[in-house]
């Protein structure tokens, strides 16, 4: 008999206890405005035909960076960095990201997070110990299975975006446009969503093929290059227009 089953509970997460995959030393992109360490996560509960990092997807997988490891390095590199960023994957998806957030803070460090949004729960929890919050809106809720190729998952991002304007935590939207794609249609509209929800940034990023799988990347080259580039500028002019706070265009 566990000793859940038992009626004892379970041992909280530990920091010690999370999957990384692996760490940027300096990232001047992860948070926009900052320098910072990134620290990948393992797992991630969808399936997106774009992600540049699809070895990161399966949860299973275990950590190749011991967490000891992680603060040992930001350790020596204090007053040199200034933040660090937990990513993934998806960085939600284990328990162990709030107390390894709290350590990170502990040493000096600004916390960023990136997240795609599938654990409303989750995030909310850990806002209160985050700086600055990263958030992948990649469709309307309508489209969001197609896109990241699970069910159910249209209301979880959208949800998280609430949560996170009513929290006060800085924060960027970011969606992530391909040709073809659902975001590419509707872009304009999910910028103007995430607005009138009161979203503070929200950049338009041009995927990028590095590290993509091997079908994404020959669909993606065989698409109308130009056209393409035409679209992306006619969709940057678009966005632009709705008068957002902070915007930014990221090519590929």
């Amino acid at each position: 008999m566990t000793a859940v089953a038992a009626g004892r509970p379970a041992s909280p997460a530990r920091a010690d206890d999370l999957q990384v995959a692996g760490m940027a030393p300096l990232s001047t992109v992860d948070w926009p405005g900052r320098l910072a360490a990134t620290v990948f996560c393992q797992g991630c509960p969808w399936d997106c035909s774009y992600c540049h990092n699809p070895t990161l997807i399966p949860p299973r997988t275990p950590g190749t960076l011991p967490w000891q490891d992680v603060l040992a390095f930001l350790r020596r590199r204090r007053r040199l960095l200034d933040a660090v960023v937990l990513s993934g994957g998806e960085a939600t998806r284990q328990a162990a990201l709030l107390p390894a957030a709290r350590e990170v803070r502990a040493l000096g460090f600004a916390v960023g997070l990136h997240t795609a949004g599938p654990y409303p729960r989750r995030l909310e929890a850990v806002l209160g110990d985050v700086d600055w919050v990263g958030l992948d809106l990649k469709a309307l809720p309508e489209d969001y299975d197609d896109v990241v190729r699970r069910p159910g998952a249209g209301h979880l991002a959208w949800e998280c975006l609430d949560l996170l304007v009513a929290s006060g935590v800085d924060h960027e939207v970011r969606t992530t446009v391909a040709p073809g794609s659902p975001a590419v249609r509707h872009a304009v509209e999910i910028a103007r969503r995430a607005r009138d929800a009161g979203a503070r940034a929200f950049a338009l990023q041009v995927v990028r093929t590095e590290g993509t799988r091997e079908e994404f990347t020959h669909a993606h080259a065989a698409a109308d290059q130009r056209a393409w580039q035409q679209e992306v500028a006619t969709l940057d002019d678009q966005v632009r227009a709705l008068d957002l706070d902070r915007y930014d265009l990221r090519p590929a």
